[in-house]
């Protein structure tokens, strides 16, 4: 059901109203303002060339007005932090290759780690902490749970015990 949501308002907000919009927008200026302007009239005498020079002006300027928006602008850096607010997986592994094999290899190769180097006498107490912080956080994320704090907070499945709550600050399970 949510997915089927989310494509809806993509099929319709990208491609729908874009198109209706851009076609009544011609519709609208043609025949309820240069139609009462003779000067402009005399310019556009026909709808289609009207269309076509809004079209060949059109979309070289949105395209020049979405470059600036996105390389230029303060405000889609603005959009892009709250998208990242918003999103969970920020917060949590997404499924497949990063949940199945990138992070139980990143927990296998720090307890390599860890072992090596205690049998080195390598480790200080501080050192000791940071790995079995990090090594209590990718436990989480490989158990589905979240770190840090996500925008929602949910009941806790994943978590164990109050010290791996402690540890990873936030864990959440959805």
């Amino acid at each position: 059901m949510a997915s089927s949501w989310f494509y809806f308002r993509v099929g319709y907000n990208t491609y729908l109203v874009f198109l209706l919009g851009y076609g009544s927008t011609l519709v609208t200026v043609y025949y309820l303002e240069i139609r009462n302007i003779p000067e402009l009239q005399r310019v556009f005498e026909r709808f289609w060339l009207f269309a076509f020079l809004a079209t060949i002006v059109g979309v070289p300027l949105s395209v020049i007005i979405g470059w600036v928006h996105t390389k230029r602008s303060t405000l889609w850096k603005a959009e892009i932090d709250i998208s990242v607010e918003a999103n969970p997986y920020y917060y949590k592994l997404p499924p497949g290759f990063w949940k199945e094999a990138a992070f139980p290899a990143y927990l296998e190769i720090l307890r390599l780690v860890k072992v090596i180097s205690e049998r080195e006498n390598l480790p200080t107490e501080d050192n000791k902490a940071k790995i079995e912080s990090l090594e209590g956080k990718l436990e989480v994320l490989i158990e589905g749970g979240y770190l840090g704090a996500p925008r929602r907070r949910l009941t806790s499945k994943s978590v164990k015990n109050d010290y791996l709550r402690g540890v990873c600050n936030v864990a959440y399970e959805l």
